[in-house]
């Protein structure tokens, strides 16, 4: 298996577990969105990922065993988008989005020409180049995080977590922002994202795992994952459905 495969893992956070028992395997050019109610699991499952969270089990990438911690070489392989993601600097965008190559060299040495061509790629990704020589400071909000993606994609792992990356966007960025990661999964990539739109899951991803209390509820494309039944269990809401793109996207109406 080339991708990424997760078997029994499960994480606990002051003695109380969070996670308990996931299995999941995620194939490149994939993008895989988590769901579930708060308090789920989903930002354990991928802090665990990334080295941030202590787990049991094993986890796989490409083929090799990832342990726990984090390292430059882990960092090179998998990026990160935690929630609220802020920089407290007046770092210009530009130098913010240069960030994300630092686990491929010296912090202290000069921006390679890959560093360069690397950073305007993700600038360009998230129309942010007209902002380069801005401080990310007098950024709006939802201009912010897509600095923060723009970042994270900088640094060109085959692995991108990303923890509610439409969470600050107008409905306009939110769908350009689906379509970027979507299609950064085709490019060959694997994508993790947290989501709680569960019509934006839908509409996005190749695949879905639902959480539920910590354990893995369901898991495979949107229409299984996101079924009748699921839903019901999982949210207790009932929920209407349209089609757009082909696709069943469900609708929160309300408790069942």
């Amino acid at each position: 298996m080339s991708g990424l495969v997760l078997e029994r893992v499960s994480v606990s956070l002051g003695g109380r577990p969070v996670l308990q028992d996931v299995t999941l395997a995620v194939e490149p050019r994939a993008l895989l969105a988590v769901v579930g109610p708060n308090g789920a699991g989903k930002t354990s499952l991928l802090r665990a990922v990334a080295g941030l969270a202590p787990f049991t089990g094993t986890m796989r990438l490409g083929g090799e065993t990832l342990g726990g911690g984090t390292s430059p070489a882990r960092a090179r392989r998998i990026a990160y988008l935690p929630q609220r993601s802020e920089l407290a600097w007046a770092l210009s965008v530009r130098d913010a989005v240069m960030l994300g190559r630092l686990p491929h060299g010296d912090p202290f040495s000069g921006a390679t020409p890959q560093d360069v061509r690397a950073v305007a790629a993700a600038l360009d990704r998230l129309g942010l180049a007209g902002f380069a020589a801005r401080p990310v400071t007098e950024l709006s909000g939802g201009e912010r995080a897509r600095v923060m993606l723009a970042r994270v994609l900088a640094t060109e792992a085959s692995l991108l977590l990303a923890d509610e990356p439409t969470a600050a966007l107008d409905p306009a960025h939110q769908l350009a922002v689906l379509g970027l990661l979507r299609q950064v999964a085709a490019e060959g990539r694997i994508v993790v994202a947290v989501l709680h739109d569960l019509a934006l899951a839908a509409r996005f991803a190749d695949q879905v795992a639902v959480l539920h209390d910590g354990r893995l509820a369901a898991i495979g494309p949107p229409d299984a994952a996101l079924s009748d039944g699921v839903l019901g269990a999982v949210f207790g809401l009932a929920f209407a459905h349209a089609t757009v793109d082909g696709r069943r996207v469900p609708i929160p109406l309300g408790p069942r």
